[in-house]
Formats: structure tokens, C-alpha cells, sequence
């Protein structure tokens, strides 16, 4: 019976996995169709308003019920502006160049995380010293520097600006990654991320009605079939997208939903070609693979490491393991889960799932 529900439960994990690659390769893609239609600011107002309007009806449940830890508001503050910023620069970067150079652009996210937490967590750095790591880092950069160099669009001025905006877009969502890990402790994953949304639609709506092109009126005159698309890439880029993620990261755990959601520039830049004719050289494709490499492998070996130290604590049961050892987040959605030691159990659960398929751990030499 335990076998049988352990595979339904990976089959889900698989599905729910394989579902939010898609839903995040189809959003760049439709942000880019929709550049001819509303500004950068209209896009992201409609866009982040109609999500956040879906997530509101859990705080409201929330709030009625008196659930969950107080002060969700103030603690949802900080990372809600930051990835108001870096949600700007993402959109924006879809004016200037194609969704293919914009997904191996926000590779800049990972190393940005790395970086950051160095910074603010020390336990982190046992991570970082690694040999392995090292070499996913430099991987990583060669790749996704060389990828982007060798594109037409890069020395010009528009593409340079586009590339230029998909990394401060990665480096944002870094920060709001690490926001989320230093701020939303205790608040719970979908909670976390329906009070956040709150503030980034706000901040959204407010440049919209400021800047954007008719305050944002522009989208209403799409036709009804072409604005429910507009819409809908809300919901599955921005609600559902993240829902489905995040039951991925507890059926299959971090290390494996990540390790395939680092697939989506491929998936974005084969879209892309089909949609808008967009085209990456041999080198690119083969550069491009180097990059999502490097970064598989940074995950493989932060979590390996931290096997590794949660093994040396297994005597103290009662000790919040999240805290001492905070993992480096790939993205919010790992980082949201790990706020409330959701990431612990699933951790837990990849370490005796390992104990079944393998005699003994793989060390990681420092």
C-alpha cells in the first residue's frame, strides 16, 4: 500500500512538474505576442491585478479565521516591492529582444542568490566552498555570457538593453528569493505568496495608471477572445504556475523540480522559434546547455551538502534545521517553502528515498 501511494505520489510530482514548465515557457512567449498590443506598464497591471485578485479570496479566509502567524502584511512588505522591481525589468526586457535570450538572460538569478546569501546567511558558504559548486558557478557564467554575446541582437542598442533588463530582472528575483527567506518564516508558502502578490499588484496597477499608455484603458480594446488570453497568461504564469510548482517541490522534492525547471530557456527559445521565427545558432543551443548544466549542478550539490549536514544533526530532532542551514532558494517558490520547514520534510523524504535506490551518499569534497 505504502509503494502504491509513494508512486502516485511521484507521478503527480511528475505531472505537476512537467505542467508548470510548460505553463512558464508559454508566459514569455505570450508576453512578447502582447508587446504589440499594450505598453510594458498596462501589461504588467492587468496581468499582476487579475492574479492577485484570485489569490485574495485565501487571505479573506485567512483573516475571518484568525489563521496562521500575525503581522502577514508588514512581512510581505519587503518582498512584495522587490519583486514589483524586478517584475518591471522582466517585462520590459520583451520590448527590447526574444523570449529566448530573456530566459539564458535571467540564468543571472542563481549566481545573484549565491552572492546574496553568502552575505546573508554564513551557514551558506559550507555551500558555496565547495569544489562542485564552484564549478556549476563557472559553468554557469560561461555559459549564459557566452550564449548571450554570440546573439545578433547583443551590441545593439535595443538588444543591449533588452539583456541589460533580463539580468537586473534575474538579479531581482534573486533578491525577493532571498526577501522571501529572511522575511515570510512561519507565514506558510500560499499564504506568503497571496500577500506579497497584494503588493506587487498594487505597485503594478498604480505605474500603470501612471505611465502606462491611457492608464492602462489600451487593453480593452482587444478583442474579447484575444484580452481572456492576455488574462489567462496571468493565471497560469503568475496563480497557478506557482501552485503547481510548489506540489511539484513536495512530491519530488527541491533538488528535482528545480533541476527541471532550469530547462526553461530551452523550452522558451524552441517556443519562441516556432511563434516568432526566433533563432539561436549552434553555439548558442550548445553554450546554452553549459549554462542550464552549471546551474543543474549548483542544485545537485547544495543539496547533497545539505544531506550531508542534516545527517550530523540528527540527534537533535527538535531543532528548526531551516533556520540554522537555509538552503540558497533556486527561485521564491523553493524559498516560500522552506519559510515554514516545508522544505525539511521534503529534503527528509529525497534523503530516505536515496537510502532506498543507492547503498551510500555521494560526498561532495569541499
Amino acid at each position: 500500500m505504502h509503494d502504491h501511494d509513494s508512486f502516485q505520489s511521484r507521478w503527480l510530482g511528475v505531472i505537476t512538474v512537467v505542467l508548470t514548465l510548460g505553463g512558464w515557457t508559454i508566459v514569455p512567449v505570450l508576453i512578447k505576442e502582447f508587446t504589440e498590443d499594450v505598453d510594458g506598464w498596462t501589461s504588467n497591471g492587468w496581468r499582476y491585478g487579475f492574479a492577485a485578485l484570485l489569490w485574495m479570496p485565501l487571505l479573506v479566509w485567512r483573516r475571518l479565521r484568525r489563521a496562521g502567524k500575525p503581522g502577514l502584511f508588514r512581512a510581505a512588505l519587503a518582498p512584495g516591492l522587490i519583486n514589483a522591481a524586478a517584475q518591471v525589468c522582466f517585462t520590459m526586457s520583451f520590448y527590447q529582444i526574444d523570449p529566448g535570450l530573456v530566459a539564458f538572460g535571467l540564468r543571472a538569478q542563481i549566481v545573484a542568490v549565491t552572492l546574496g546569501a553568502a552575505l546573508m546567511f554564513p551557514t551558506e558558504r559550507a555551500v558555496i566552498r565547495t569544489r562542485g559548486f564552484a564549478l556549476g558557478m563557472a559553468l554557469l557564467l560561461v555559459g549564459t555570457m557566452t550564449t548571450i554575446g554570440l546573439s545578433g541582437e547583443f551590441g545593439e542598442k535595443s538588444g543591449t538593453l533588452g539583456v541589460v533588463l533580463a539580468m537586473l530582472a534575474g538579479v531581482g528575483f534573486a533578491g525577493y528569493a532571498l526577501a522571501v527567506r529572511k522575511c515570510m518564516t512561519g507565514y506558510g508558502s500560499m499564504a506568503s505568496f497571496a500577500a506579497i502578490s497584494q503588493y506587487t499588484a498594487g505597485a503594478m496597477v498604480v505605474l500603470m495608471l501612471v505611465v502606462g499608455k491611457d492608464s492602462g484603458a489600451v487593453a480593452l480594446s482587444m478583442s474579447g477572445p484575444r484580452f481572456a488570453l492576455f488574462l489567462f497568461s496571468a493565471v497560469i504564469g503568475i496563480a497557478l504556475g506557482h501552485v503547481l510548482y510548489y506540489i511539484s517541490i513536495d512530491k519530488l522534492g527541491v533538488t528535482v523540480s528545480s533541476g527541471v525547471i532550469q530547462l526553461q530557456p530551452f523550452t522558451v527559445a524552441a517556443l519562441s522559434f516556432f511563434w516568432f521565427g526566433e533563432r539561436l545558432s549552434v553555439l548558442q543551443w550548445l553554450f546554452g546547455g553549459l549554462a542550464v548544466a552549471g546551474a543543474i549542478v549548483m542544485i545537485v550539490v547544495q543539496h547533497r551538502v545539505k544531506q550531508r549536514a542534516l545527517a550530523e544533526r540528527a540527534p537533535e530532532p527538535d531543532r528548526d534545521k531551516d533556520a540554522d542551514f537555509a538552503d540558497l532558494p533556486p527561485d521564491a517558490v523553493v524559498a516560500m517553502a522552506a519559510t515554514h520547514g516545508e522544505t525539511q520534510a521534503v529534503f527528509a523524504g529525497e534523503a530516505a528515498r536515496e537510502d532506498d535506490d543507492e547503498p551510500e551518499a555521494v560526498a561532495v569534497e569541499p
